[in-house]
């Protein structure tokens, strides 16, 4: 390993165990692009910005940009691509399922990568409409989620409920939500390559399954790791990619709102566009 990449490595350390003390008991998945003054915020900070964080659908209706919605490909179609044959014997194969219930059978009490062995208490699947026309993909299971066992059910999973249901006017109930893995790492900290690998094709069977016409990427993680870039979420946010044949736009992650309210309008326009493309607008 290079100086360069252990200094790399230390930073990512010392990142993810600053967001862990500031961050205890709110939603887990990793704060992306922090800005200045974050190192200085307290836990009760971050707990009062849940509620000045929601989107106020009257005070943020702002004329946005167009945004072009011709996104490069940067794969094959989903129905061409092999999944990896991953399941227990006498389950058949990943490749077969074409239901949820049958791809969270194949999944089973999984144990492919070593999250299993790092404190997870529950798989975290996903959870909504097996026929959603909308789909929200996150980074991975927070602490409040890792009990529950349903994505997005904490802090930052309460003012995603808002952007959908306010800002979107679609029942939660109507979208579904994922994450690039099922299970919490430990102390919120970003998934490993080895995890995202025993991990991802579980997410890409779902999304076979669902087949959405449009997947939103929640955060600086999930869009990199969907879209295969390392390309910073400032810039990614707002502009339509394409994941597998399917429209993709990566906006912010709710838990990144709770610290930067700020940003909410960003979202605002990033979901509407979504809204406007749904509508065949």
């Amino acid at each position: 390993m290079s100086a360069q990449e252990e200094l790399r490595q230390i930073v990512r350390q010392l990142k993810t165990e600053l967001e862990w003390v500031l961050r205890v008991g709110v939603d887990g998945t990793t704060v992306q692009e922090p800005t200045a003054g974050a190192a200085d915020a307290s836990r009760d900070s971050a707990a009062d910005a849940v509620e000045s964080s929601a989107l106020d659908v009257a005070a943020d209706v702002a004329d946005g940009p167009a945004f072009d919605v011709a996104g490069d490909a940067l794969f094959e179609p989903l129905g061409d691509v092999a999944i990896h044959s991953v399941a227990p014997a006498g389950l058949g194969t990943l490749e077969q399922c074409t239901t949820l219930s049958q791809i969270r059978e194949v999944l089973g009490d999984c144990t492919r990568c070593k999250l299993h062995e790092l404190g997870r208490t529950k798989i975290v699947f996903g959870v909504g409409n097996p026929k959603a026309d909308l789909m929200f993909v996150g980074e991975g299971p927070g602490s409040d989620e890792d009990r529950v066992g349903e994505p997005f059910v904490g802090a930052a999973g309460q003012l995603l409920t808002r952007i959908i249901e306010q800002g979107m006017k679609i029942p939660r109930s109507e979208v579904y939500i994922a994450n690039i893995v099922k299970c919490r790492p430990p102390r919120n900290r970003d998934p490993e390559p080895d995890e995202v690998e025993a991990c991802e094709p579980f997410l890409r069977a779902q999304i076979k399954a669902i087949n959405p016409r449009i997947i939103i990427a929640l955060g600086r993680y999930a869009a990199q790791t969907l879209l295969r870039t390392s390309t910073p979420i400032t810039r990614l946010r707002g502009t339509w990619a394409d994941y597998f044949g399917i429209p993709v736009m990566p906006t912010y992650h709710p838990a990144y709102l709770l610290r930067n309210p700020s940003e909410k309008r960003a979202v605002w326009n990033d979901v509407q566009n979504v809204v406007a493309r749904l509508a065949g607008v």
